[in-house]
């Protein structure tokens, strides 16, 4: 059980936003979740760009930190190259739910300045790693970032598909399609 009602407020946002993206965040909503007065929001985030761009902001950095525990837990960087495509997993997963920022992203002409610089962060977090792991893995550096940014919009790209279908299998397919081609190095 969340004990912070703004962290709670936050849980309940971002599983909102995986689901419905930026559009679907409601107050209202979030506050029944929350078991909690709609009114009540405007004490922890003024309005919706603010939530948002909170929601967006721990979303990345919970990405961040997913990933250094990726390169961890992975000390052969093609092992953790390998492993990267399952963080986009979990989320379809978890309700058939996506990237929260990936969501957000196709909303961009849509979305708050302040949330559009979170979105923005999430995929340079991605794209640095990438290019960490990958220059790790001894790929031609005139190759990594934009190779990274292949494997990122690649596998973002799978995740939208396998959505759309509701097929964790597809997912899977389209990602060892990846390996097989040499994007995603084994």
């Amino acid at each position: 059980m969340i004990e912070n009602a703004r962290e709670a407020i936050l849980v309940a946002a971002r599983r909102t936003a995986q689901a419905h993206g930026y559009g679907g965040l409601n107050f209202r909503d979030i506050g029944a979740e929350v078991g909690i007065k709609a009114a009540s929001i405007y004490h922890h985030f003024p309005g919706k760009a603010e939530l948002g761009a909170a929601v967006a902001k721990r979303y990345w950095e919970d990405t961040a930190a997913d990933l250094e525990a990726l390169s961890t837990a992975n000390r052969d960087p093609r092992k953790a190259l390998r492993a990267y495509p399952g963080l986009f997993r979990r989320s379809l997963e978890q309700e058939n739910r996506m990237c929260l920022c990936g969501f957000m992203a196709a909303e961009y002409d849509d979305l708050p300045d302040a949330v559009k610089t979170e979105v923005q962060t999430f995929a340079d977090v991605n794209v640095a790693w990438l290019t960490r792991m990958l220059t790790a893995a001894s790929v031609p550096a005139s190759k990594r970032e934009t190779r990274a940014r292949a494997i990122f919009a690649a596998v973002g790209g799978a995740q939208l598909m396998a959505r759309s279908r509701a097929d964790l299998k597809l997912f899977d397919a389209l990602i060892d399609s990846f390996r097989g081609s040499g994007l995603i190095p084994t």
